[in-house]
């Protein structure tokens, strides 16, 4: 069974469950395309997280013979594999006085909408970085290495000169990189900078255009498929990009949501996202909140996914 955040915003019977989760979904424009297979049942799998799948790594070819002549064999190859979906979140507390004497700004609101934009970073995060060896889930970057889906850039776009100089070799890079996939990406996952780029360049070729989501947010697209911007990701003592410049090189990621490509995995039922926000009239000064998300990625297909890496930006 698959079930995006509006649906499971839809089977709550609490509004402000629904409202936590739309701000997930306005938090994040990945959470809110994403299509969640919520099958993990406790107690299976040797773990109450873990879920199984059949990755397909290399499809079947078809050719032609000649007559008298047999084919030659060739098989899809397809690997089982385990993933989990892990526990992420935090808490707040807030004191009750400052709670009741702040007026028009509601600071439980506060608080546990800034931790929800954290959990929606840290998400980001693991889904670009993740390693199941450090106690997460594989992300992209490692389920990709080594794959025929990782491409690397040959072409310069540091300055405004050598944007202007190479855009039409970058789009034929861009052409190939799109190309490896099996069907068109629901997203193009970059950092800001790399964004920046990607924009002028769509827009030197006729391809850029920008509307505006259900939450009022612009949502811009290079030849039709959304420019995500990762965002940044504060590990509690230092802010970086989600997908980082080194050297003055950064990546894009292309993804194919759904079930049978890149997706989501969470427990049975609705609660991929759990609030518990403080009673404020239960007694003790200070009180505390919670937000969790319970959630993970598979990539049933490595043609669902891509990467183009090295791509030359500046610092």
């Amino acid at each position: 069974m698959a079930i995006t955040l509006y649906e499971a915003k839809v089977g709550m019977a609490d509004k402000v469950d629904q409202q936590i989760v739309d701000m997930f979904r306005r938090s994040s424009q990945l959470l809110d395309g994403m299509v969640f297979d919520n099958v993990i049942a406790p107690g299976t799998g040797g773990s109450t997280l873990t879920y199984g799948y059949i990755q397909l790594k290399t499809p079947a070819t078809a050719a032609v013979r000649a007559v008298g002549a047999e084919y030659t064999p060739g098989e899809a190859k397809r690997e089982k594999k385990t993933t989990g979906a892990v526990i992420m979140g935090g808490a707040f507390q807030v004191d009750r006085v400052l709670q009741n004497t702040a007026g028009a700004a509601d600071e439980v609101a506060f608080q546990a909408e800034q931790k929800i934009k954290a959990t929606a970073n840290f998400f980001h995060n693991m889904v670009i970085n993740g390693d199941s060896d450090e106690g997460g889930f594989d992300g992209l970057k490692k389920l990709l290495t080594g794959t025929a889906n990782e491409l690397t850039s040959e072409v310069s776009l540091a300055t405004s000169a050598q944007l202007d100089e190479n855009y039409n070799a970058f789009l034929d890079e861009m052409d190939a990189f799109l190309a490896a996939l099996d069907g068109t990406p629901s997203m193009l996952l970059m950092n800001t900078g790399m964004l920046i780029k990607l924009r002028s360049i769509a827009r030197r070729a006729g391809y850029y255009e920008r509307t505006r989501d259900d939450f009022g947010n612009f949502v811009e697209t290079y030849a039709g498929i959304p420019m995500v911007d990762m965002g940044k990701f504060f590990d509690g003592t230092e802010t970086a990009d989600v997908i980082p410049t080194e050297e003055g090189k950064t990546a894009i990621y292309a993804v194919c949501l759904g079930l049978d490509g890149f997706h989501g995995i969470s427990p049975q039922g609705d609660g991929v996202i759990s609030c518990y926000l403080p009673d404020l009239s239960a007694p003790g000064a200070v009180k505390t909140g919670e937000v969790e998300l319970v959630a993970g990625v598979a990539l049933k297909n490595t043609m669902k996914a891509a990467v183009l890496k090295d791509i030359a930006i500046g610092a």
